[in-house]
């Protein structure tokens, strides 16, 4: 892989701290910005100790990755782009990461049918960072409350181009808090499976 398409991220906090990693530039590939993850973890702080979680848009791997070096137990990324996943595997291999599932795919795809690497009684939580423009958030929160893969309380992360109020979610997410840098909105909501705060 050539360097000269490739950029670097550096993550924010826990065992890896300062740790930089590798990404493909790639269209529409937007890494999470140091200060949104870093306010994302402080939200987080007192239950990313072992919390099983996906990050189904994984892009430069920003923010499974920072999951992980801040002690979650186990965490799925699912990149679509082959030059990307195999850029995280490179991630992983430096990274000596453990406890890690890298799957190659289309994440509606592959959240459609049952399969091993999908929790007992649902994620813990849910990294949702897609590409701007391409309507992916209500149809994957959809199908993540269809298929049960969330546990009730869960906490959903969402990155898009608009506010909350725009994106037409699921009443089953209920946000909680929420802040912006730049063009990237992010919001943090807990997972009520009978749509109730």
């Amino acid at each position: 892989m050539s360097r000269s398409n490739t950029n670097m991220l550096r993550i924010v906090g826990g065992r890896w701290r300062s740790r930089r990693l590798r990404f493909v530039d790639t269209e529409g590939l937007r890494p999470t910005p140091d200060r949104v993850r870093e306010t994302l973890f402080n939200w987080l702080q007192f239950e990313i100790a072992g919390a099983v979680c996906l990050d189904a848009f994984a892009g430069s791997g920003a923010l499974g990755f920072e999951a992980l070096s801040r002690g979650a137990g186990r965490v799925v990324m699912i990149e679509r782009q082959r030059t990307q996943f195999q850029q995280l595997q490179a991630s992983a291999q430096d990274l000596q990461a453990e406890h890690l599932d890298l799957l190659l795919g289309d994440a509606l795809a592959l959240l459609r049918q049952p399969a091993p690497w999908q929790p007992v009684g649902g994620f813990d939580g849910v990294f949702l960072d897609p590409p701007f423009h391409r309507e992916l958030l209500p149809a994957i929160c959809s199908l993540l409350h269809e298929r049960r893969l969330l546990k009730p309380g869960a906490f959903l992360y969402v990155e898009s181009e608009c506010e909350w109020s725009a994106l037409a979610l699921p009443a089953h997410f209920v946000l909680q808090k929420q802040t912006h840098a730049g063009l990237v909105q992010a919001g943090l909501a807990r997972y009520r499976p009978e749509g109730m705060a």
